[in-house]
């Protein structure tokens, strides 16, 4: 009988595709979570601007947190063009903020305000197949909730979220934020890690009075991997793993 293998999907991130057999499984659903100012929204941008840059794979990144333009001009940081990409139809980013705040966007995608579950579904699935994405990054969780009014039903909507996703056999990035992932804690609503596919907490440790970065993967579906905490750094060039590094 042949062996089963697993299409993986090459994450852009230096280190971190070692402690995954190669990359995240092709089609999976994977959550980001971690306290804030730990790195989400760059390791999920990471994956969706590498993805075009290297290895020729478009991608969406639906941005309820900031604006576009904010977003555009901080990854310039990181020397990330999107705008070059956005032009060649390899990168879309959807602009769910402008609405909210009372702007009107300039974005050729944006969110309209009074947007239901299903519609925002519909709109995402739209921009996903109009440049033929293979990679999504939804930026995050507790915006979109508190966005569609839906805190209170956010389990059945980040189940339908997932149904989509899988039918779309995209590759998805969900970023959500954990208070308290020491304590257990590893996500906002206690709901999210239970439909992704792969879970990956980052988080800052101190160590010898420094605050450390670290990675730690707690789940990812046909993958073998290990449970424990690897460093990782936001450099000039964005986000490097070190496998080999110091396990905190």
């Amino acid at each position: 009988m042949a062996k089963y293998v697993v299409s993986r999907v090459k994450t852009g991130i230096p280190g971190f595709d070692d402690l995954i057999e190669g990359g995240f499984p092709q089609g999976t659903t994977v959550l980001v979570t971690g306290p804030t100012g730990t790195g989400k929204t760059t390791f999920a941008v990471q994956f969706v601007y590498k993805g075009a840059e290297l290895y020729d794979e478009p991608g969406v990144i639906v941005t309820l947190e900031e604006r576009a333009q904010d977003l555009r001009r901080e990854m310039l940081s990181f020397g990330w063009d999107l705008k070059k990409y956005e032009e060649q139809g390899k990168i879309a980013i959807i602009d769910g903020v402008s609405s909210v705040v009372g702007l009107p966007s300039e974005e050729r995608f944006a969110l309209e305000e009074g947007l239901n579950v299903e519609g925002f579904l519909r709109y995402v699935y739209r921009v996903v197949k109009s440049i033929n994405a293979k990679r999504l990054v939804i930026d995050s969780i507790p915006s979109i909730a508190i966005r569609l009014k839906e805190e209170q039903n956010i389990r059945e909507v980040l189940l339908r979220l997932n149904t989509i996703l899988l039918e779309m056999g995209i590759t998805s990035i969900l970023t959500t934020e954990s208070e308290d992932p020491k304590g257990g804690k590893i996500s906002k609503y206690g709901v999210e890690e239970f439909v992704a596919r792969g879970v990956i907490l980052l988080d800052l440790v101190e160590k010898d009075v420094e605050l450390k970065r670290y990675l730690l993967i707690r789940k990812m579906r046909e993958t073998k991997h290990s449970m424990k905490k690897y460093p990782f750094e936001i450099t000039e060039n964005g986000i490097v793993v070190y496998p080999s590094g110091e396990i905190y």
